[in-house]
């Protein structure tokens, strides 16, 4: 872990890095010597901030978690309709893209069996924050009539993260950024009333 009150700076700079790696490499395709390189840092330096490396993935999860959740947090303040928040959300994936990266957990995810507990742990943990996120979204949305969708909300946030996060990396290798933002633009449009889906019968509203 981090050592208490040491060098807050020097662990921010090393989290930076490896958030980096991981987004555009993978979890596995890094070492702690890639870092010190970058930073022109002992790894005995590293190891004094984050004892192992699984200490610093369990931290990098940990940041971007909570910088995801108040990207959310300002969503729900700033946008007043659930279309309006669905769109920013999307939108959060988009900003990843521009910068040729990939969602952090995303590449966990594709690694996820090679990482230790404690990581995958968060690593759920982080999807599980976003859906519920959308689930309350698509709640409101059904209920105010902005957003319309068969099934559950919970099924629905769930397709939704998948469908990003799935568009995302197949989007990477053609290094095309309008071939995700097509895929964001048909998601949201089919989850928009003008999409011409029936309306949703009364178990589905009590299933939501």
């Amino acid at each position: 872990m981090v050592a208490g009150g040491r060098d807050a700076g020097t662990a921010s700079r090393i989290l930076d890095v490896a958030e980096r790696l991981v987004q555009v490499r993978g979890f596995n395709g890094f070492s702690y010597a890639d870092i010190a390189a970058e930073l022109q840092i002992t790894k005995a330096a590293l190891h004094y901030h984050f004892a192992t490396k699984a200490d610093l993935g369990e931290a990098l999860i940990s940041r971007y978690a909570a910088r995801f959740a108040e990207a959310l947090a300002g969503i729900g303040i700033e946008c007043g309709s659930a279309s309006a928040k669905l769109a920013d959300y999307a939108e959060l994936y988009v900003e990843v893209l521009r910068n040729r990266k990939m969602c952090l957990c995303g590449m966990l995810a594709a690694e996820y069996q090679t990482l230790p507990q404690p990581m995958r742990a968060a690593v759920i943990g982080f999807f599980d924050q976003n859906e519920a996120w959308l689930e309350n979204v698509l709640t409101q949305g059904r209920s105010e009539g902005s957003l319309q969708f068969a099934g559950s909300a919970r099924d629905t946030a769930r397709m939704i993260v998948g469908s990003l996060e799935g568009a995302m990396l197949v989007a990477r290798p053609y290094s095309d950024i309008t071939r995700f933002q097509a895929a964001v633009d048909n998601l949201l449009v089919s989850l928009a009333p003008s999409a011409g889906r029936a309306e949703p019968t009364g178990l589905d509203q009590a299933s939501a």
